[in-house]
């Protein structure tokens, strides 16, 4: 990610300057001083280019007149009573998307004047924010990128917006945590698997985390058949782990708890998937990726609360000890479920992972994540995850939390006809109904592993945790989806 700094003025070296402008030609005044000094170059360039200030919109000058600059940026807010903190964070994310690979390596973005809905430092802020999402990559085991390929960009100062630096500081905690989970979705399953998602989390302890992690002989003696059952397939053992953080200074205080899917690689076991397409099952751990990701940014910027992310975490592979599609496991709670299909994993990791979190933290809220099915990309696309509940609170809460963050869901039906079609004629339960409706029964199942009382969500995102190509805020891969949804709903409804 880009260093981040909020100097006094810009940096003497000769750089990029980026300044803001809005419709009908009002410019900031850092953009009217830039024209000044430039010989009116800015005015003919925005009028030349049909530049029109947009949101996110760029013009660029090249070698400016009478500026110390390599470049000059224009770029647009749009109208000020919409300038929020989003659109803020798209300007910042087109600046970096733009100057990534240019050659540049350091932009000084001029804020005064510039109009905006919000306080100028906050919206310095999101700039901030905006930009260093934007300029992330997962470059690690490319070797032979040509040198113009290669991101160049390595520091981003925003002058001119007092207060930005304390303003900016709880997003950069944020950002860590967006860091975290695309770094962990972004791995291959040779790098990231049920040992290995341990042992990169052990440095969440340092930011106060209190990590449980439970082996296989642990969860045998558990009863965790369900769980264990699609590990079985693998040479690499499951883990349960669990990440606590009380930033209330209560320790009676009831936790929220999320819960993440962890298949850390789905081939489907004996149920096995087509080839096409299969090396993108290494994101099947995309809620576990995001739940731990959440932990990091609550601990980063000290939330006042108190959350536990409980990760179930597994390999489905399909050797001579794996699940047969017939089975039937016991799980956890005790209910038997005939596996009809080894492909339908997911939702046999959770339940005995929420199960054991409900057991040993005796939640008020449960919320789990996971890329749990290919119907909801079906139903939704890739703009909202499915959100499933059984409290009608709650379910406004998460959505809130994702209209204002753009992590959004959309809420799908739960209901007594919908269960039914999971009902096994020789165990208590099956892990698929028929094809149609494939991500309300798969919700369904998991509703039958949830204690009167509590208050439940499940988030169904496997259209979000990866992009084909990139948007405003992420580069094509992994998205970061989640960690800013789960980290707002804390801030919103369970911080003082």
């Amino acid at each position: 990610m880009l260093t981040i700094g909020f100097p006094g003025a810009a940096d003497s070296s000769v750089h990029v300057l980026v300044v803001l402008a809005g419709p009908d030609g009002v410019l900031s005044s850092a953009a009217a001083a830039a024209d000044t000094a430039s010989g009116g170059q800015l005015a003919r360039a925005i009028k030349t280019g049909r530049f029109e200030a947009d949101a996110a919109a760029v013009a660029e000058i090249l070698a400016p007149n009478g500026i110390d600059a390599a470049r000059l940026l224009v770029v647009g807010t749009g109208p000020a009573d919409k300038a929020d903190a989003a659109t803020f964070e798209r300007i910042g994310g087109a600046i970096a998307a733009r100057l990534l690979t240019s050659g540049e390596t350091r932009v000084t973005v001029d804020m005064a004047g510039a109009a905006a809905s919000i306080p100028l430092a906050a919206a310095a802020a999101h700039l901030a924010n905006g930009a260093a999402l934007r300029s992330y990559r997962f470059d690690k085991y490319r070797t032979t990128m040509k040198p113009k390929a290669k991101p160049t960009l390595t520091h981003l100062d925003i002058i001119n917006a007092d207060g930005a630096a304390a303003s900016h500081a709880p997003l950069a905690a944020i950002a860590g945590g967006i860091e975290r989970t695309r770094n962990l979705v972004s791995e291959p399953a040779n790098i990231i698997y049920p040992e290995s998602f341990v042992d990169s989390a052990a440095d969440l302890a340092a930011l106060g985390i209190e990590i449980t992690v439970l082996g296989e002989p642990e969860m045998e003696a558990l009863g965790m058949g369900a769980l264990l059952g699609v590990s079985q397939g693998s040479v690499r053992p499951a883990r349960l782990m669990a990440m606590r953080w009380n930033g209330t200074g209560n320790p009676d205080a009831r936790p929220v708890v999320f819960v993440g899917k962890g298949v850390t690689f789905d081939t489907g076991g004996i149920s096995i998937k087509p080839a096409a397409g299969m090396e993108d099952m290494k994101w099947d751990m995309g809620g576990a990726g995001a739940v731990t990701g959440a932990m990091h940014a609550l601990a980063a910027r000290k939330a006042n609360a108190h959350v536990i992310g409980v990760v179930g975490l597994v390999e489905n592979m399909p050797d001579g000890n794996a699940q047969r599609p017939g089975d039937v496991v016991t799980s956890m709670n005790g209910q038997t479920i005939e596996v009809i299909n080894t492909d339908a994993e997911g939702r046999l990791v959770l339940c005995d992972a929420i199960w054991w979190a409900q057991e040993q933290y005796n939640p008020e809220v449960v919320v789990d994540l996971a890329t749990l099915t290919g119907a909801i990309i079906v139903s939704l696309g890739h703009e909202y995850g499915g959100i499933f509940a059984n409290d009608d609170g709650l379910a406004t809460q998460l959505q809130a939390a994702g209209d204002s963050t753009g992590e959004r869901l959309w809420r799908m039906p739960l209901g007594d006809a919908y269960d039914k079609l999971i009902d096994s004629a020789i165990a208590d339960i099956k892990n698929v109904g028929p094809r149609e409706g494939g991500s309300i029964t798969a919700a369904q199942f998991i509703k039958r592993f949830v204690k009167a009382g509590v208050k439940w969500a499940h988030l169904d995102i496997a259209g979000m945790v990866w992009d084909s190509k990139a948007g405003p805020l992420h580069d094509k891969g992994a998205t970061g989806y989640g960690v800013r949804l789960l980290d707002r709903f804390i801030a919103d409804n369970f911080e003082a």
